[in-house]
């Protein structure tokens, strides 16, 4: 009998290993259990983060895109513009040309015109134009500064009309008489 004991308690002394050790095992596949779910969770949490921040930066590029767009726009824009001026210059300085040539050839074929003068205010002798206006009158003499003369701006066309001064020049004048005659 004491065989048979001896053979009982070796058995259950087995059988109480066995449960102990599948019981720690038990323990430790639920702790893995618990730790799975535990980063499952927090890996649920920065996912969302993730989408979170990829949403915002989604919308920040939007918007960085749109303000690209923008300035390109206006940079264009800006472009044409730079463009419109830069004609409109050209435009200006041809017309300056055309407006100088049509001055020259006027005083080029005026029958009236007694002195040239050229572009800056100079008379052939080298004088400066002091803007006097010569005035004559029949039995009257040469009188500088007196009469009545009419000046008109320098850049104005010198068409005279009737019984007015004929000027040219940045203002000198020529009066006729009333026959015409100078």
């Amino acid at each position: 009998m004491t065989e048979a004991i001896i053979v009982v308690v070796a058995i259950l002394i087995i059988v109480a290993v066995l449960l102990a050790l599948r019981a720690a095992r038990e323990k430790k596949l639920e702790g893995r259990r618990t730790e799975a779910q535990e980063l499952r969770e927090t890996a649920q949490t920065h996912d969302q983060r993730a989408e979170r921040e990829q949403a915002q930066a989604d919308q920040q590029a939007a918007r960085a895109r749109k303000a690209q767009a923008e300035a390109e726009e206006k940079a264009a824009i800006a472009r044409t513009e730079a463009v419109a001026a830069q004609e409109r210059s050209q435009a200006a300085e041809r017309e300056g040309g055309l407006a100088r040539e049509h001055h020259e050839r006027a005083r080029e074929i005026d029958p009236d015109a007694d002195v040239a003068r050229d572009e800056d205010g100079m008379d052939e002798a080298g004088r400066a134009d002091r803007g006097s206006a010569d005035v004559q009158d029949p039995g009257s003499g040469d009188l500088r500064g007196r009469g009545s003369a009419d000046v008109r701006d320098p850049g104005s066309a010198d068409v005279p009309g009737p019984g007015s001064a004929d000027v040219r020049d940045r203002g000198s004048a020529d009066v006729r008489d009333p026959e015409g005659q100078r």
